[in-house]
């Protein structure tokens, strides 16, 4: 049986420094964030992709359409922490 995931992050106290990290990863990939409000990505990556995403309740979109929105935010995450990682590996291996 699948398991449910958790919208909420393990560390509770890390959710707004991984919102202003959301909202910094998503700007450098070039999407217009305003980082007061991060939480507000998913809107600009979803009128980019021509994903019709609307406040509240957003039943009419396809799994296939929230996922676009999701993964684009979510890898782009990903890819800078991978970045970071790396960096910061390849600082240590220099001493």
């Amino acid at each position: 049986m699948a398991r449910r995931r958790s919208r909420r992050p393990v560390v509770r106290e890390a959710s707004a420094s991984l919102e202003a990290f959301k909202a910094q990863v998503m700007k450098n990939e070039g999407f217009n964030v305003n980082v007061q409000e991060p939480h507000n990505v998913k809107y600009e990556v979803a009128r980019t992709l021509g994903i019709p995403l609307q406040r509240g309740y957003n039943g009419h979109l396809s799994t296939e359409s929230a996922g676009k929105i999701g993964g684009r935010i979510g890898g782009a995450m990903v890819r800078e922490m991978v970045r970071m990682a790396e960096r910061n590996l390849a600082g240590r291996n220099s001493r």
